[in-house]
């Protein structure tokens, strides 16, 4: 879906910025159309490489529905904004989301995406990124493992991550400056490799 939106708006060699599960969707992105991608930035996301994970942390991506209904949805939406990020800011904006939805409708949402994110982990061939990439991530990033797979991500990779001081799992939202000069930073270099890659001015 991403490559046809791609198509019809008629971009060429775009930088993938995704945060969270939109890292993972990049990263499915990157196998399936080799080479079409500049840039890669990861923003609070990890590998989808199976290596990364323990058997039970998958079984446990695909069996949250009941889990999650499970919790009062009061309880569940203050846990789901504090979760995912450290700022006031951050955590309106997260529990604002959350409740757009009905508890069993935002259950069955969530549940799908971890149980597809399970899936995908174990059909994924990308070994590696073909393209420059940058590793973004809260330094209080509390979203499952998250940290723990930057960090063993970062060792395999030999390319650093840059941890944002104070900011949780949505740290572009909890850190917007710093994540932003990040980025922009990285599509000035990437888009300098495409023009010496291509032989013309981007």
């Amino acid at each position: 879906m991403l490559h046809n939106i791609l198509e019809a708006e008629g971009v060429r060699r775009p930088i993938l910025v995704g945060q969270s599960m939109g890292g993972y969707i990049s990263q499915v992105f990157l196998e399936l159309y080799p080479g079409e991608a500049a840039g890669f930035v990861s923003i609070d996301s990890c590998s989808l490489q199976r290596n990364y994970y323990a058997g039970w942390e998958l079984w446990a991506l695909k069996h949250t529905h009941l889990m999650y209904l499970s919790i009062p949805w009061g309880l569940l939406v203050s846990w789901g904004s504090k979760g995912c990020a450290t700022s006031a800011r951050g955590q309106e904006l997260m529990a604002a989301m959350m409740r757009d939805y009905e508890k069993r409708e935002y259950c069955a949402l969530a549940a799908h995406g971890y149980r597809e994110l399970a899936r995908a982990v174990e059909v994924c061939q990308l070994r590696e990124i073909p393209c420059p990439v940058l590793f973004i991530c809260g330094e209080k990033d509390a979203a499952g493992a998250a940290k723990r797979y930057n960090e063993a991500w970062s060792k395999n990779t030999g390319l650093p991550v840059h941890w944002i001081a104070g900011a949780g799992h949505n740290s572009n939202v909890d850190s917007p400056d710093e994540v932003n000069a990040l980025i922009e930073g990285f599509v000035t270099e990437a888009g300098k490799l495409l023009e010496r890659e291509q032989g013309t001015p981007s």
